[in-house]
């Protein structure tokens, strides 16, 4: 069975014990990605969301060609459970798509054009509002960021700066403007 991981963010660059083969290729379907969620640290970081612009995604090949074994190698590295890997079976029709279901046709179609038989992906929300209690927008990730200082704040810079470079988004454009953050090549 020829698995696929969808990447976007720090995937690409700190693999941290997922089991690809080969290297990310940059040609992934397009799908709506933004820094939207506040991780570990407060720092932004990329998910799926549905008011965003679609870039082009990341994908490998995943080691494993079992789905479960792959979902939870992804889980693990994410440090996340199972219920947060979204993922569609193309043969079965078996698919699991919390966060914005209506990709779903768009990724079995790269998967298809791709000849792979099954895309997994990290399936989690924003959560902007709940951890910040402001209303997710340019305005107040800048507002948020700019309450950021030393190990928090280069952290913060850190993420943003090594997505990659195809994943431009407004929220990153709007950061480049304010502060400066460019991409580091990875």
């Amino acid at each position: 069975m020829k698995i696929a991981f969808l990447g976007w963010g720090s995937l690409i660059w700190d693999q941290r014990g997922l089991q690809i083969t080969g290297s990310w290729k940059n040609d992934g379907p397009s799908l709506p990605i933004e820094f939207a969620r506040v991780s570990k640290g407060g720092r932004l970081t990329l998910v799926l969301y549905s008011d965003a612009s679609p870039v082009s995604t990341l994908w490998a090949h995943a080691l494993r060609t079992d789905l479960q074994q792959a979902i939870e190698n992804l889980a693990k590295r994410e440090d996340t459970c199972k219920n947060n890997i979204g993922f569609v079976s193309i043969q079965s029709n078996n698919y699991r798509c919390n966060v914005i279901p209506h990709i779903l046709p768009s990724i079995k179609s790269w998967a298809k054009h791709k000849g792979l038989d099954v895309v997994v992906w990290t399936d989690l929300p924003s959560n902007f509002k709940e951890k910040t209690n402001l209303e997710f927008s340019e305005d107040n990730v800048m507002k948020y960021l700019r309450e950021f200082k030393g190990q928090a704040l280069r952290n913060a810079e850190e993420y943003i700066r090594k997505a990659p470079e195809q994943i431009e988004t407004p929220i990153r454009k709007k950061l480049r403007q304010k502060f400066g953050w460019e991409n580091i090549p990875i």
